[in-house]
């Protein structure tokens, strides 16, 4: 009945776009724009999809739309750096373990993981990693309006070289040698994925090994090779080893590094190598270890050991100066606490201001599109979030998730606790 209930707010929310007005107008008491200025009794015109203009008071234009928010703070549409809407979980097995799923079925189950993205104040995502192509299907069904969920930059599947993994296998294509990468690289790129990533290190749930895969020489064939098409890379890497040679080769972003050296560091700074530490997704898997996972006996304290050496190697990497993205690694039944990852970035020292930058600013620099997200600014996409308090004050204004109230992405609302939605009209 959950997904039934979901699935009828999204199909209704897929209304014509006809059906909304083209100019409307949201009053917020405050809006924190993303780029640095604090507008008080905020008044933000929306025209289709985009911004039209920010001021603070004033008339609303005659035959716009009004929507009065204000009671609540304006905020830019998040942005999720590292997630896998594909990693759905009916919740009568153990994850990782329900039997193999037809890709169009997949993709009609992930919807709720959308929905639940949505619902936590998420409008863009960079997807990591699927099969079967189900991430570049929902991608395209959803920018066409077909379906509802986070605008998606997507990977397709990760590149990974051949091992004698046990069950669960991995999802991934494997590549071996130069040729073997480049041969992958290309052609992930030419299945119509957005970015590419690879994996430089063994590690990921239960498994919190850090040994290194790709060589230096294979990580640069492969990220040449994509960089030579116009995409960028996101590398996979639990270790220092892994990182190191990520960053040498001109990786884009790296992905749960812990333990890196103050030279790896001192490099991403100067490269811009972006940083997704993803540290709440193991705090999630201690959660969960034993209800959900049912991890092996001692895997709750060495997660708990890793999340502190994560969060000392993130604190390094802020002091530094290293540009840090939010990223929730969110799969399963981690879908809407895609923000909890905050709540971390201000225990290494980030400003609230700061942290709401990693999951705004700073990822739409990432992403290639800041000029068009992670700011509530004429020109840019109307993703906009409402939240009950002051994300400048306490960042879990924005990170607890009852505190998001309403969400507009691209100019249409797509969610709103403020009043309750018509399920046959989606307004």
């Amino acid at each position: 009945m959950r997904l039934a209930a979901a699935l009828a707010v999204l199909f209704a929310l897929a209304a014509p776009a006809s059906a909304r007005a083209a100019t409307t107008a949201i009053r917020f008491g405050t809006l924190v724009d993303g780029q640095g200025h604090v507008f008080a009794n905020a008044v933000v015109v929306v025209v289709d999809d985009r911004v039209q203009s920010v001021t603070s008071g004033g008339p609303i234009a005659g035959g716009a739309e009004l929507i009065d928010l204000s009671r609540y703070t304006g905020i830019p549409g998040l942005i999720d750096a590292h997630t896998h809407i594909t990693y759905y979980w009916d919740g009568t097995t153990t994850p990782r373990s329900e039997p193999p799923r037809h890709p169009a079925v997949t993709a009609v189950l992930a919807q709720e993981n959308a929905l639940k993205a949505l619902e936590a104040g998420v409008t863009t995502i960079r997807d990591l990693n699927a099969a079967g192509g189900v991430d570049l299907a929902m991608r395209d069904l959803i920018k066409m309006g077909k379906m509802i969920g986070p605008r998606m930059f997507v990977s397709g599947t990760t590149i990974r070289i051949t091992s004698s993994a046990g069950p669960p296998a991995p999802i991934g294509l494997m590549a071996d040698g130069v040729d073997g990468v480049i041969r992958g690289v290309r052609q992930v790129i030419a299945s119509g994925a957005d970015w590419v990533k690879m994996h430089a290190s063994t590690g990921g749930f239960d498994d919190l090994s850090q040994t290194q895969t790709f060589t230096f020489e294979e990580l640069k064939a492969g990220i040449d090779a994509a960089h030579a098409l116009g995409k960028k890379v996101a590398v996979h890497s639990y270790g220092p080893a892994g990182a190191r040679e990520a960053v040498r080769a001109g990786a884009d972003s790296l992905e749960h590094p812990t333990d890196m050296d103050d030279e790896t560091i001192a490099e991403m700074v100067r490269r811009r190598t972006y940083y997704s530490p993803t540290i709440d997704h193991n705090q999630y898997y201690v959660e969960n270890a034993d209800a959900v996972y049912h991890f092996p006996p001692g895997t709750k304290e060495r997660l708990g050991d890793f999340i502190r050496r994560n969060v000392d190697t993130a604190r390094k990497a802020f002091r530094a100066g290293v540009h840090i993205v939010m990223g929730s690694d969110a799969v399963y039944n981690g879908w809407g606490l895609n923000t909890r990852e905050l709540d971390w970035f201000v225990k290494i020292g980030m400003t609230p201001e700061q942290a709401l930058g990693a999951a705004t600013s700073e990822p739409a620099a990432l992403l290639g599109m800041e000029r068009s997200l992670g700011a509530v600014a004429p020109g840019f996409f109307a993703d906009i979030v409402a939240v009950d308090g002051n994300p400048l004050a306490t960042i879990t204004a924005v990170s607890k998730r009852d505190n998001v109230r309403w969400v507009m992405k691209a100019g249409r609302v797509v969610v709103d606790k403020t009043r309750r939605i018509d399920t046959n009209t989606g307004r």
